[in-house]
């Protein structure tokens, strides 16, 4: 704690800086909470996202051999590109999946295998669920990382500096206090001397 000055103008300074800790920590706890439910919120979405993808592995497992077969199935998906859009979360801007443009290219039918076409659909599903995945990641990066500020700012306020001011408030009331005391005895004095 810094040295604080034994006078009125600090004591004045002590308790403007009170309210507005005070003011202050009422919006930093609101802030707090609204992040804490964002993270939630996103950690439900990715946790349903991974269980997607798991259900997707596993509905492919029992003909995953036959991607050993010489098919070119990544040549006939093409990622043309992922529209993001941002959003402001408590003064947070996080990355939000707009479109994911996938273009599935003809093929002659002839020429390749039955199982194509599902294994296409498969992965076309796979690749906008491992977008996705990033983008929550993403998301929960930047809201967990405010929420961690937003945390040590509440801290902050409540365990250090209110405390703090308390103190400074208390220990320059009570001098103040004392001097005041102390002009009052003074004055007395005088007054004894000045009628003797």
């Amino acid at each position: 704690m810094k040295k604080v000055k034994l006078t009125k103008n600090e004591l004045r300074k002590q308790k403007d800086d009170l309210k507005r800790y005070n003011r202050y920590l009422p919006t930093l706890y609101i802030k707090k909470q609204q992040l804490q439910k964002e993270v939630e919120r996103i950690r439900g979405e990715l946790a349903h996202v991974k269980q997607s993808q798991n259900r997707l592995l596993e509905e492919v497992l029992p003909w995953v051999s036959l991607f050993s077969e010489d098919v070119d199935i990544a040549g006939l998906i093409q990622l043309h590109g992922v529209k993001m859009m941002e959003e402001n979360i408590a003064g947070v801007d996080i990355p939000v999946l707009d479109q994911v443009d996938l273009e599935n290219k003809r093929y002659d039918l002839f020429i390749y295998p039955l199982w194509v076409d599902r294994a296409m659909e498969i992965l076309s599903k796979m690749i906008h669920l491992k977008i996705q995945r990033t983008v929550l990641e993403e998301q929960k990066r930047r809201l967990s990382q405010e929420l961690r500020i937003a945390s040590q700012r509440v801290n902050l306020f409540e365990k250090v500096k209110i405390p703090e001011t308390l103190n400074a408030i208390r220990k320059i009331s009570i001098h103040l206090a004392d001097l005041q005391t102390a002009a009052v005895g003074w004055a007395r004095i005088a007054k004894k001397k000045i009628a003797r």
